[in-house]
């Protein structure tokens, strides 16, 4: 009955072998060697390198399986390779290829219909994993694939050595679900490297191979027995309460960055360049970001949030920019595990700017020469008209200064003159200055109002810090660069240089910002450095912002949730972190003396001034101040009105007026209303309302004119003294027309 076996399997082989032999001896020819195979592994893994080269994060680029990095056989625990020879090729190292004693064995359980162990050998399923051909599918190979399979296996024997074969075996072979090789295995299912796999784990591993999806239970059923078969069978008691929790791991670790063994300490920059290592084809990719900055910059943003936790405070981020280059140096996207939205991009999440756009406001002002520096602004109350009511705004903390210098007005951050200045600037032409800045805001100028002077509008850190690096560069403007495949920066002119140099030195001045800073708080480093903090309704978003001759920083804290803060302003919140960030960015200066000297080096434009100011009564100390050539003050009267332009406060420009047709047309009136204008006249659509020059209030400011609204689109146009016009705008009327026209009639 034995020989009668053997001689049919040898002859339904020997058959086959004829029908497919070219075949077969083709793809055997293809067959790549082992440092072929070694080389094309790609893990499913990129690599984010710093500058300097140093890996600083790993992230997941193929989301179809998960393979770490190649191990090297000597790397992989002996428990393993026991474990996998002893349940899948006990003669691994006898045969040569193909185990035809088990081949035998298979084919007369086949014909009997009886259970017996599979014939293939470990060579024969890397010659499956080597070949796409041969990939075992839903559907049994056919037997030109099997024939075909046992060639392959010869070749590889023939060729490799067996420590080669179990080598890329242990590497290409899938475990479950989308782990590929034993190093993701590990890692998932049991946290540790390869090499440090005992034989529990080992025996629990390589029970997956046979099936694969298997329940936790199955698995320990066949583990048990390849313990047993090992001679280690006290080793299954309480096996199936360890697989299962080994099976828990695999549940819980829906992401490989939680089973890297690699740096984890840019997530948010990685994700953000994975396209680039994708679209490339790369394993790695240089960035411009510096580890030790990086790192710092993490560390000083976890140090203060998780001292200021009982303030209701969980979330914030970190940019660095270089000024000259542009390069990100430290790009920190969330606050990591004290977050629960730490996969939000801080960075990238659009957030209210607070007071951080008030320096982009003055610079405007100063550069088309509407304001300086030393200009006197009124901080006290304002009602503004606009279409939707009435604007009050008010300034930080609830209090009014009185008439103040521009100085002082932005280094202290005073809301009300920053709303009187927008009135000159006017939203629409704020709104295109932050747009060529690279801020992308969603609505026009004119949708966000006066508010915008006080940050209404939603803005991103990194839009915001790269703005104020333009301020630190003299108004010239480029993109940032994360990555050595990013262009070189091109620097274009955006902001004035003058203006720039007059608001960089502003936001610098400690004395100036002590109004409501006082002189000792975060915003102040032993070398030169300007700053600007910010604060949004409800104190939902904390920024600071600020520049060194060499770097740029911005902090944002807050909560991604948009929940409130209790009690955190940009001072206490953003501004610590901004300090410890850039005291290590400039940590080479370290005395008051090569402070001082950082600061006379600055380049002063050559169209900028210093002249000695003053003012009356006193109203702020004497001192020497920075002008633009043509708008220099020696002495600054103190008149009842602020140097704002002349401009219409009332009707506001695009303003709809529905008329009420049940009101008599005598009773109903709109009241046009200015400012900065002592004598002068208004012209409705080509017509004189007043004489120029003969209409002003006792107050000293133009008089109001009340007028009957009629529908219809309108001009309003103010002039002054001598007829010229300094400010228009337009409006409309609509509604109740039949009504006034009949009650016109009547009244005739």
């Amino acid at each position: 009955m034995r020989l009668m076996k053997y001689r049919w399997i040898r002859f339904v082989c020997t058959a086959s072998i004829v029908c497919a032999l070219s075949l077969a001896a083709g793809i055997a020819n293809a067959v790549p060697s082992f440092k072929e195979v070694q080389a094309d592994f790609v893990s499913s893994e990129g690599f984010l390198l710093d500058r300097h080269g140093v890996v600083v994060h790993q992230l997941r680029l193929n989301q179809k399986e998960r393979k770490l990095a190649w191990v090297k056989l000597e790397d992989v625990s002996p428990a393993i390779r026991n474990a996998l020879i002893a349940s899948e090729d006990k003669r691994f190292y006898q045969h040569s290829g193909v185990d035809w004693n088990a081949v035998a064995a298979a084919a007369w359980g086949n014909l009997w219909n009886s259970k017996t162990r599979g014939a293939s050998t470990i060579t024969m399923q890397l010659a499956g994993l080597l070949e796409e051909d041969l990939r075992r599918k839903s559907n049994a190979r056919t037997t030109t694939q099997k024939l075909t399979q046992v060639l392959v296996a010869q070749w590889l024997e023939r060729s490799w050595r067996k420590d080669q074969i179990l080598e890329a075996y242990l590497n290409l072979v899938p475990f479950r679900g989308e782990l590929v090789g034993v190093h993701a295995l590990s890692r998932v299912m049991f946290d540790k490297h390869p090499s440090g796999l005992d034989q529990v784990e080992a025996a629990t591993a390589v029970a997956l191979l046979r099936a694969p999806n298997a329940t936790y239970t199955k698995v320990a059923e066949r583990a048990c027995n390849i313990l047993k078969d090992q001679g280690a069978p006290a080793f299954c008691q309480n096996l199936a309460g360890q697989t299962s929790l080994y099976f828990a791991r695999l549940t819980a670790k829906s992401d490989l960055i939680n089973v890297s063994n690699g740096p984890q300490l840019a997530p948010h920059l990685a994700q953000h360049l994975a396209n680039k290592l994708l679209n490339a084809n790369m394993h790695s990719l240089r960035s411009t970001l510096d580890a030790g900055t990086q790192q710092f910059a993490k560390d000083a943003l976890t140090r203060q949030l998780s001292a200021l936790v009982d303030r209701n405070i969980e979330d914030g981020a970190v940019l660095v920019l270089d000024n000259a280059s542009g390069d990100v140096l430290a790009w920190v996207g969330s606050s990591g595990n004290l977050s629960d939205a730490r996969h939000v991009d801080g960075v990238l999440a659009l957030r209210q700017a607070g007071s951080t756009l008030k320096p982009f406001l003055y610079e405007l002002a100063l550069e088309k020469k509407w304001l300086t520096a030393a200009s006197i602004l009124d901080d006290s109350a304002i009602n503004l008209p606009t279409a939707s009511g009435l604007y009050i705004p008010q300034n930080y903390d609830k209090h009014f200064k009185g008439l103040v210098s521009v100085r002082t007005a932005l280094a202290s951050s005073l809301n009300i003159p920053a709303v009187r200045t927008l009135v000159t600037v006017t939203p629409q032409l704020f709104f295109q200055r932050l747009q060529s800045l690279g801020f992308s805001l969603r609505e026009e100028g004119d949708y966000y109002g006066y508010s915008l002077a006080l940050g209404s509008a939603d803005v991103s850190l990194q839009a915001l810090t790269n703005a104020y690096r333009t301020l630190a560069n003299q108004g010239k403007y480029s993109a940032i660069r994360t990555s050595e495949k990013d262009p070189k920066s091109v620097m274009l002119p955006r902001l004035s240089p003058a203006a720039t140099f007059i608001i960089s030195d502003i936001l610098s001045d400690r004395t100036a910002r002590a109004v409501t800073f006082g002189l000792e708080n975060a915003l102040s480093i032993r070398s030169w450095s300007a700053v600007k903090t910010g604060t949004s309704k409800d104190m939902r978003d904390n920024w600071c912002i600020g520049y060194s001759d060499r770097y740029t920083v911005g902090v944002w804290v807050g909560n991604a949730s948009g929940a409130p803060m209790w009690d955190v302003s940009g001072v206490t919140g953003a501004a610590p972190i901004w300090q410890e960030v850039m005291q290590y960015l400039n940590r080479s200066v370290s005395n008051t003396k090569s402070t001082a000297k950082k600061e006379l080096t600055r380049t002063v434009p050559d169209d900028v001034v210093m002249h000695s100011i003053s003012y009356d009564d006193q109203l702020e100390a004497p001192r020497n101040e920075y002008f633009i050539k043509g708008t220099e003050q020696s002495h600054i009267a103190i008149a009842k009105s602020n140097e704002i332009r002349p401009s219409i406060t009332y009707p506001t420009a695009g303003m709809l007026v529905a008329l009420d047709p049940d009101i008599p047309p005598d009773r109903q009136r709109i009241r046009f209303a200015t400012q900065g204008l002592q004598q002068g006249g208004w012209i409705l659509d080509g017509r004189s309302l007043s004489n120029p020059g003969k209409t002003k209030s006792q107050s000293g400011q133009l008089a109001q004119i009340d007028w009957m609204p009629w529908p219809g689109k309108h001009l309003l146009q103010l002039v002054d003294s001598k007829g010229l016009v300094v400010d228009e705008i337009r409006f409309e009327v609509r509604g109740a027309q039949l009504a006034i026209r009949k009650n016109t009639k009547k009244s005739k």
